[in-house]
Parts: C-alpha cells; structure tokens; sequence
C-alpha cells in the first residue's frame, strides 16, 4: 500500500481509500465487515461513509466493521459529512453519527456537497464554521474538510478561502478538464484530496474500449489504468472506491500491489490522449432524483451516457427499455421546473437532455 500526507494533518492515508455509498448487500453485515476486514488487512486505513447512503445503514454497518478492525488492532481514519448548518441541527447529527459509527470522534468531517457558491454562503450565514470549530475543540472531530461538485474557478474559489483542511471531490480520466483547478488550492493552502468516482461510477469499467489510452500494456485491466492514472497525480491523498463486494476489493488491492508510479510526462501524455467527448457523462449519484413529475432522471441521465460514449441514439433506446424497463417518451413529462439541474453536481444540461431523449418518441 501506498500512503500520502492528508495535507498538513500529519496523518498518513492510504492512497486507496474504503467508500461506503455502494454495498451491494447492505443489509448482510457479514459481508459488509468482511470487506472492511479485507481492506484493512491490505493496508486501507481511510474509510469515508455519510449519513444518507443507504439510510444511515452505511454508518451502521461502518460502525459494527470499525469495531472489528479495533478488536483485530487494524488502523483506520474515519471520514463521514452533514448536509446540516445551524448549530442544533449539527449537534443532533454528530451525536447521532457518533453512535452509529461506534466511535468518540471522526478524523475528517465534511460539509457536505456544495454545488453552488451561493449554497456556501447560506451555510457559512447559518454558522456552520463556528459550531464545526467547536466540535473540533470539545473534540467531536478533528479535521473540518468540504465534499464538493464545483467544476473550474468555482471550485479554486471556495478552496481558496483557507477555512477548510481538505476536499473531497469528483475527479476520473474523463472529467478531469473540469475540476483540475482544484489542484491550484490544494497545492496553495496544503490541503489533503479525496477524490471521488474514481471509475466514473462504472462508466469506464462498462465501456472499456473507449478507456484503452489508460492502459500502460494491452493486457492490463481497465480498472487499473483508471486508477493508476489517479494515482500518478502527487497531489491526491486518497482514491476513494465504492466498493460493492469483496471481489471489487481484491481486485482494487491487486491494482495497488501492482502499482508503479509512472512520471509527470507520461501521466501529461495520457491527459493529451483523453477524448473531450467523455466529459459530461452522468455519474449517478441520483442528487436529481426528486422529481415533482416523477420522472426517473438518474435512469433517464444514465442511458444518455450511451449516446455519449457511443453517439446512436439507438444505444440509448436499448438502454432505456432493456436495462431499465421505461420509454423515451415518459421523458417528456418535463415541466423545466429547474429542480433536477439545481441538484446536479455535476451541472449537467438535464432539461434539454430530457427534451432530446422525448423527441425520440418510443
């Protein structure tokens, strides 16, 4: 395993990190601890969950594997994050997560998915620093750090503003145009990098053909060439995979253990190769899915990554009524209300996208 400096914490992560928003079986903790155990055992000690993946089932289950990882004398660093911004709102939250976790205090605590500098601005007017800096003295946390989906100078901006001590964020071989400034801030300020998606939440394993510019050899696996060319940036701290099965975690381990650090030119001449036409693409993180028309928008965003990485339309019909059982047409119930792309973190174009996927008809 490789570990890295979390900015200037003084504590050493591994370069692979445990994230726990995938699970496969959420609700078998056997499995779920085993993969903990896994990790652990291969040399992961950063294990980042949050209260709404899976209904806070994720903390649960993370704090039945923390346990296990202490009684095996297994090191960890725990990372989870708030949505909330007013005082007693964060203070039933940490106590709330603090019992679930099974632990005194979390090392690394995010403000959670700021899509919007002006989504900042509320929360900083709610107060949030002042109360984080509290828990961090009664010492409920220990570092205060932001997740956050700003692409190009937004992103600079809010990493600028030197109030927290690492970010967690977006960042694969086809979105890396979009938030490479992000490395502007952490390299100024010092910041320790989480970076998030790291296979594009399963783009680049789905469609490994058009990933092949990664891969130092024909025969390594994609997967690995797309978390090597991640671990070749010296500025990011941890790669964060969502694991769904101990498989996707001895496969991730065997990636590590393979893993020789290439150099600032070669990883510049796998930039040069990358294909503008992969960014855009539909991560999946389901922020959009609050639609007042009911409307599947993940489902419906995540057949048009077809279109993208293929460019027929009929790859996005087939992925529509094969994969997810709905018709182009259901599209066309959009209202343009503005709701799903306020939520986007990614700033996707969801309502002319949706226009163009109801213009197919079927």
């Amino acid at each position: 395993m490789v570990y890295r400096d979390y900015g200037k914490t003084g504590k050493k992560v591994s370069l692979l990190g445990f994230g726990g928003m995938r699970f496969a079986h959420i609700d078998d903790h056997d499995e779920c601890i085993r993969m903990m155990v896994k990790a652990a055992k291969g040399g992961v000690n950063y294990f980042d969950t949050a209260p709404g993946y899976f209904e806070t089932k994720s903390e649960l289950v993370f704090g039945e594997g923390l346990a296990e990882l202490r009684k095996r004398s297994l090191p960890y660093y725990t990372a989870t994050k708030t949505f909330k911004s007013t005082e007693s709102d964060l203070r039933r939250e940490i106590e709330s997560q603090l019992r679930r976790l099974n632990i005194d205090a979390v090392d690394f605590y995010h403000v959670w998915c700021i899509t919007s500098l002006d989504n900042w601005q509320a929360r900083k007017q709610n107060g949030i620093l002042t109360t984080l800096e509290k828990f961090r003295e009664e010492g409920l946390i220990r570092h205060i750090c932001v997740s956050s989906h700003l692409i190009q100078d937004e992103i600079e901006e809010l990493l600028m503003e030197g109030v927290f001590e690492g970010v967690l964020f977006g960042y694969s071989a086809y979105n890396f145009r979009t938030r490479e400034k992000a490395f502007n801030a952490i390299r100024n300020k010092k910041l320790g990098a989480v970076v998030m998606n790291p296979l594009g939440g399963g783009v680049i394993p789905q469609h490994p053909e058009l990933f092949e510019f990664l891969k130092e050899s024909p025969d390594e696996p994609v997967v690995s060439a797309a978390l090597r060319f991640l671990w070749d940036h010296r500025d990011i701290s941890v790669t964060l995979v969502g694991f769904a099965s101990e498989q996707d975690v001895e496969a991730a381990l065997a990636a590590m253990q393979n893993y020789r650090p290439s150099t600032e030119a070669a990883l510049a001449v796998k930039k040069e190769r990358a294909s503008g036409s992969l960014e855009g693409l539909c991560t999946g993180c389901a922020y959009c899915d609050e639609c007042p028309q009911s409307i599947p928008i993940p489902r419906y965003m995540d057949a048009y990554n077809q279109k993208l990485l293929t460019t027929e339309n009929s790859a996005l019909a087939q992925r529509l009524s094969m994969h997810w059982g709905i018709k182009a047409r259901g599209a066309a119930a959009c209202i343009a209300c503005g709701q799903c792309e306020a939520a986007c973190t990614q700033h996707l174009p969801i309502i002319r996208r949706l226009a163009e996927i109801a213009g197919m008809g079927a």
